[in-house]
């Protein structure tokens, strides 16, 4: 056995794995590239924002580097007490952010008081073929320690054959002093590329927190 062959054999496990004195400052600077399939299952933040007083904020140049999108959510804060989270899209080369969507909504709740509960469809958030923005939240509390977070998943924006899933869950400091848990789902009933995504509230600005983009190349991930 040469040397090579032997120092090799020495840093591989009975599991068939690299050990970790196998990789050291040398092995690894001599990587110079990467495939793609070697960075997939994992988040890649595409780029992040920083609410203030905003009114809207929209994300754009969503294009086919990756399969999913990922929205998370981080304590996002209403001004106004009692508005709703909601989303909306345009297709390339669109405006107005009014593409139509059919999706389904579903909530669970649990109030302070620990004297109501429940779980229950929202038929007055849901949309069949409609253009408003949708709701991804109950209504929201704009005291100074509530707030909304979660996240939201794009599915293949770029394209050109079939419609858009989305599906969003999110927890949210309701203005009566309930947690609130949502599920939304729904689709982009559009065969053309998606490539700008706009976040606003039913009334006021989105106060402050923090709205961060990932892309996901495997749509096998887990979470999906």
């Amino acid at each position: 056995m040469g040397a090579i062959t032997r120092g090799l054999a020495n840093n591989i496990t009975t599991a068939g794995r690299i050990a970790a004195s196998g990789v050291n400052d040398a092995t690894v600077s001599g990587i110079t590239s990467m495939p793609i399939g070697a960075t997939d299952n994992t988040y890649h933040l595409v780029s992040s924002q920083t609410l203030s007083s905003s009114a809207t904020i929209t994300f754009s140049g969503i294009d086919n580097t990756y399969d999913a999108y990922v929205f998370r959510f981080i304590d996002v804060h209403p001004e106004t007490d009692g508005s709703i989270f909601r989303f909306q899209a345009n297709v390339v080369g669109g405006s107005g952010f009014n593409e139509t969507i059919t999706s389904t909504v579903f909530e669970s709740f649990h109030n302070e008081g620990d004297d109501t509960t429940g779980l229950s469809y929202q038929a007055n958030q849901d949309q069949a073929q409609g253009t408003a923005f949708q709701t991804l939240t109950n209504s929201c509390g704009a005291d100074a320690d509530q707030c909304i977070s979660g996240e939201l998943w794009l599915f293949r924006p770029d394209s050109t054959t079939f419609v858009k899933h989305f599906k969003s869950r999110t927890q949210s400091a309701n203005d009566a002093n309930y947690s609130f848990d949502v599920y939304v789902s729904g689709y982009f009933n559009t065969t053309s590329a998606i490539d700008e995504i706009q976040f606003k509230m039913s009334s006021g600005d989105l106060d402050s927190g923090i709205i961060k983009l990932y892309g996901v190349r495997d749509v096998g991930v887990s979470g999906i």
